[in-house]
């Protein structure tokens, strides 16, 4: 089988090869599956330039999130198990941790319904505890994780208020049904949550940047809010000032989603089971931007790594070069 192959860590594009690999043999609790589509995540980025939680040994496939078929065809989400991972025509995953595919949503969608729709509920339901009538403040609106947040967010009932850089990505962050967005290249993003809240600040605020997307959460946060940490997408890891917790009385929340599979793994069947209502519903939609063949992986997750992407970019190993699957 062709499978996308990591010898070294470095930058995606430069490190990531296609080859011809072994089709990977299922240990003990794990299945086979063919990959119908595999989504592009930022910690992709990560593992290739070893810098992920997870180092997984060399050589390595990397895709952690997937829609695959098992070998009696019945279709499944899943994130694969490394160093068989899902850019590739097969993958492993661990059989306990196989979920049904939503009906409603077709190879890419249901591959991109899983990490970051997952890191959104537990994140702003779990965590945070979102009611209706609140203002959810997410940041990188129009990115994978930050367009799964605003979805779901609109679900809840909640005022969304989306911060975008560019006006490319202000359009999708509207198109997605952000109430209020903001252009960060173009506009204070301070002033402009205080204008769009009158001076109260969100209740809730979702960040999967870190950095200076950080600074300015403390700085717009209500009374009692809650700000989820969820990434360092900027790259840069913040520290937080507690003292300016205290006088401003709000919360920082951690996320570490991938726990949960460990810590009680109930929750992520309960979760699988609101968002596939939700999707049937229509509620919920991932976003794929891009649907790109399996030869085109490594310049995508490049794409995804360099933070030019909007929603999500969807790996088709079925897909030809001409687009045909």
């Amino acid at each position: 089988m062709q499978a996308w192959q990591v010898h070294e860590n470095g930058e995606p594009s430069e490190v990531m090869r296609l080859e011809d690999v072994g089709t990977p043999t299922p240990g003990d609790g794990q299945v086979l599956l063919k990959v119908r589509a595999a989504n592009i995540n930022f910690p992709d980025a990560l593992l290739c330039r070893g810098q992920y939680q997870v180092r997984p040994p060399l050589p390595f496939t990397p895709g952690v999130e997937i829609c695959g078929e098992t070998e009696d065809g019945r279709r499944v989400i899943a994130n694969p198990a490394l160093p068989y991972g899902g850019f590739a025509e097969y993958a492993v995953a661990d059989a306990a941790a196989v979920l049904p595919a939503p009906e409603a949503l077709d190879d890419a969608e249901a591959a991109a319904l899983h990490i970051g729709y997952q890191t959104g509920w537990f994140g702003l339901h779990r965590r945070a505890g979102l009611e209706a009538g609140e203002t959810l403040l997410v940041h990188a609106a129009a990115g994978g994780v930050g367009s799964a947040a605003v979805q779901l967010g609109k679900a809840a009932g909640a005022t969304v208020i989306g911060v975008v850089g560019g006006t490319e990505k202000a359009a999708v962050a509207r198109e997605l049904g952000c109430d209020v967005v903001i252009d960060r290249r173009a506009e204070d993003v301070i002033g402009a949550v205080k204008e769009a809240t009158g001076g109260r600040g969100a209740d809730v605020v979702y960040d999967p940047v870190g950095g200076q997307a950080y600074a300015q959460s403390t700085k717009v946060v209500a009374f009692e809010g809650r700000i989820v940490v969820v990434g360092f997408a900027s790259g840069v890891i913040p520290s937080p000032g507690l003292n300016h917790a205290l006088v401003k009385n709000y919360s920082i929340l951690g996320l570490h989603w991938g726990l949960y599979n460990t810590k009680n793994p109930k929750l992520i069947q309960h979760c699988h089971e609101q968002l596939t209502d939700l999707a049937a519903r229509g509620a919920i939609k991932p976003l794929v931007s891009e649907r790109v063949p399996l030869g085109g992986a490594a310049a995508a997750v490049q794409r995804v790594a360099d933070g030019v992407t909007t929603g999500r970019v969807a790996v088709i190993p079925g897909l030809t070069e001409g687009g045909a699957a």
